[in-house]
């Protein structure tokens, strides 16, 4: 009986979880997919490809954090959040809920990163095809390679990084988290 009513409540917290990302993801794409179309739309195209490499760096900074995260080692934020270290308590907090924090900067900023790039890439091809006489079969195959390849090498890099600096990555993490959050 209790066993069962351990299960239900786990299975309530997990759809709870399920629907706080779907909202959050929501929310998030809605909005970062505003103000890139806007962008986009009203300002030249260098600005677009700057705001279009600001969205891949976005996607693999947060992948960074999200694998930092789980790979990073507890016992010597204890020791800094007793020594009042700013942004400990936040780093100890972030690694106890690694598998949200992992799933938020992993699959929901990250894809929403992934998402973004693939559409303001598919707007700035379709600006240059408008505005010049470039193939725009050839110009998206060409663009959509080159943010593939930098977004996949730049989380392969990342990946690396983040498993080696683990515990650095959690500290600065905590400490930037640390300004917006009072723990």
């Amino acid at each position: 009986m209790k066993n069962k009513k351990k299960m239900q409540n786990k299975k309530r917290e997990y759809f709870k979880w399920t629907l706080i990302l779907f909202i959050l993801s929501f929310l998030l794409s809605a909005t970062l997919n505003y103000i890139s179309s806007y962008v986009s739309e009203r300002l030249p195209v260098t600005i677009s490809f700057i705001l279009l490499f600001c969205i891949i760096l976005l996607g693999i900074i947060f992948d960074i954090i999200g694998i930092a995260t789980t790979a990073a080692d507890e016992v010597p934020f204890h020791a800094m959040a007793a020594k009042k270290v700013k942004g400990a308590k936040v780093s100890v907090w972030l690694i106890k809920n690694a598998s949200k924090v992992s799933s938020i900067c992993n699959d929901v900023i990250g894809d929403i990163c992934g998402i973004l790039s693939g559409a303001l890439s598919a707007s700035i091809v379709f600006y240059i095809a408008k505005n010049s006489k470039a193939n725009p079969i050839l110009l998206s195959i060409l663009l959509t390679a080159m943010v593939a390849a930098i977004t996949i090498s730049g989380k392969s890099i990342g990946k690396y990084f983040a498993i080696q600096k683990s515990n650095e990555i959690v500290k600065i993490s905590g400490k930037v988290l640390g300004i917006f959050l009072k723990m």
